[in-house]
């Protein structure tokens, strides 16, 4: 026992047990095999071979000229008196030859190398040999000794790599936590995680909109190369939508991501992963399916990395938040009128990269009638929309204020007013897919002064105001509606019900209840001037018969329509109530 445990190397430990084996039972040679048995080789893992003569000897054996397999399938020693004699083994009995031995015995051990091959003891004698029954049961229990040894040297090596593992995630734990402490950028640190990492992921960050790839999650697809640059050229903007999609409907979980190369779609299984700080979401981490699940060690590192990134993106948010609000402070003290100095007032805009100086106009994108748009959301689509209108040329500056964006466009003075109007359309179209849903974009009247944009503003949102009462959505301005909703602004949505329900309510309700044309016929004969004959002949009737409708009107309703107080309060009502009711 001292003999075979007297190493801590397992190389060792198996040369001792067949040495070991030998001497107990005088045979001359031996070695342990590992048994390949799926590419049909025996292994040589350890050897006795006192001859003095040093020569090469095979190391691998074909399973065909071996008793090893037999040995294995049997689970029981083959015993062969004279290899010489037999015409079993060919291999053994030409090395029989070279090596100068007669017999030879095969032992299974039942365990298996670190490779998962089962393991056998094989040991020669130079003369025929007799195998008695105590040297059966000597070779026996030196086996169990040796298999005992082999799995103990298995745990004590797989405790040493646990150890190991552990001690590498602590590190990366650390390394993560000092980079999240340190620096602030997501790619830097993204880097660090992937190279810890043999997960397949993408690490998503809303507060920059950016998508930062990792491993291939489908090696027979993509090389990793291959598929790093297909994020970047197309399925990043769409991994940015599940993973927010995701987010917003059900939290984390698993999801089947549809990928589209336009020419080609694939579908990929993975799991999306919040990354926040305090409830705010400012990114994601999607972890794609393999064949074998993370380990305990791998999701330890993980879950490092959530929290460094989650850290790293908050502070990116953070420091947006800080600049936008600066920003938005200074805009709501322009369209307040609350500046005393204008030159200090415009000398802080050109330290916030604003300049209220040049000629300019406002596009209001509002954002009002959106739903759960996040405060992560609102970063993450003013870094695009700021990306998207500097794209189409124009050195544009994008505020963030309550509830909308604001575009400052510089405009010249031969500036057609069409360029501004394609612009408002292009950012609508541009929000709409980010939302999912149109918002309203109005385009101002130009500013060049800092007194013009109190006013601008405020007709912007009125339009805004009047839009969201229609349902309207898209590129908009005060030449789309005329004076009736101009007029439902200013008044308020609700005096306006009001007032059509006291002028109009009754004639409405009993149209409806008894299926009579009394509001048609108002309309019309209002459109008409009061022409009877004309109002008639619009409707289809005989003179008399409209003449009746009218006086049955003043009867039912109090409504005259002689009287010029009343008759300009019915026709502002009618026409209210079709711009209410879209007709």
């Amino acid at each position: 026992m001292t003999l075979i445990n007297g190493t801590g190397n397992i190389e060792a430990i198996l040369e001792n047990l067949v040495a070991t084996a030998c001497k107990q039972v005088g045979w001359a040679l031996g070695s342990i095999m590992s048994i390949d048995a799926e590419h049909g080789f025996a292994y040589v893992m350890a050897r006795h071979d006192p001859t003095l003569i040093q020569r090469t000897l095979p190391d691998r054996w074909e399973l065909a000229t071996s008793p090893s397999l037999i040995a294995l399938q049997r689970n029981q020693p083959i015993y062969v008196p004279d290899i010489r004699e037999s015409d079993e083994f060919h291999g053994y009995r030409i090395e029989s030859y070279e090596r100068d031995y007669r017999s030879i015995l095969v032992i299974p051990m039942n365990c298996v190398d670190f490779n998962g091959r089962p393991m056998v003891l094989n040991l020669l004698s130079r003369q025929v040999s007799e195998l008695s029954d105590e040297d059966q049961a000597v070779l026996d229990m030196v086996v169990q000794l040796g298999v005992t040894a082999v799995e103990q040297e298995r745990r004590v090596q797989a405790a040493r790599q646990d150890a190991e593992r552990q001690q590498m995630a602590l590190a990366t734990h650390t390394a993560l936590l000092d980079h999240a402490l340190t620096d602030s950028s997501v790619l830097s640190l993204s880097e660090l995680v992937n190279a810890r990492l043999h997960v397949p992921l993408v690490i998503v960050d809303f507060t920059m909109s950016q998508v930062v790839p990792g491993r291939s999650p489908d090696q027979r697809r993509f090389t990793d190369r291959q598929w790093q640059a297909e994020v970047q050229r197309v399925f990043g903007p769409q991994l940015l939508k599940v993973a927010r999609d995701t987010l917003e409907r059900s939290g984390n979980g698993k999801v089947s991501i549809r990928l589209d190369d336009g020419a080609d779609a694939i579908r990929i299984e993975g799991t999306v992963q919040a990354l926040e700080v305090d409830a705010d979401r400012v990114g994601a981490l999607v972890v794609f399916d393999q064949d074998a699940a993370p380990d305990l060690m791998e999701l330890m590192v993980l879950d490092s990395a959530r929290f460094a990134l989650s850290v790293v993106m908050m502070r990116n948010f953070i420091r947006f938040r800080f600049e936008t609000r600066t920003q938005s402070e200074l805009f709501y003290e322009i369209i307040e009128r609350r500046w005393r100095d204008a030159g200090d007032l415009l000398l802080r805009a050109q330290r916030l990269g604003l300049d209220f100086e040049r000629r300019q106009q406002m596009l209001v994108v509002d954002l009002g009638g959106a739903e759960r748009v996040t405060a992560s959301m609102t970063v993450d689509l003013h870094r695009a929309l700021t990306r998207f209108v500097q794209a189409q040329g124009t050195e544009v500056s994008v505020l963030s204020v309550d509830g909308a964006m604001v575009c400052l466009c510089p405009l010249a003075e031969d500036d057609p007013a069409e360029r501004t109007a394609k612009l408002a359309e292009r950012v609508a179209r541009e929000v709409g897919r980010y939302l999912g849903q149109t918002p309203v974009v109005v385009a101002s009247q130009p500013c060049q002064h800092l007194g013009d944009y109190p006013e601008a503003w405020e007709r912007a949102r009125r339009v805004v105001e009047i839009a969201r009462s229609l349902g309207r959505t898209g590129a908009l301005s005060l030449q789309d509606f005329g004076p009736m909703p101009m007029l439902a602004a200013a008044a308020g949505v609700d005096e306006v019900r009001l007032f059509l329900s006291e002028v109009l309510g009754q004639v409405v309700e009993h149209d409806r209840e008894n299926d009579t044309p009394y509001l048609e016929t108002l309309e019309i004969y209002l459109r008409e001037r009061g022409r009877s004959q004309a109002a008639a002949d619009a409707m289809g009737l005989h003179v008399t018969t409209l003449r009746y409708r009218l006086k049955r009107i003043e009867e039912l309703f109090g409504i005259n329509v002689e009287a010029p107080d009343r008759r300009f309060s019915v026709e502002l009502a009618i026409q209210l109530q079709k711009m209410m009711t879209g007709v």
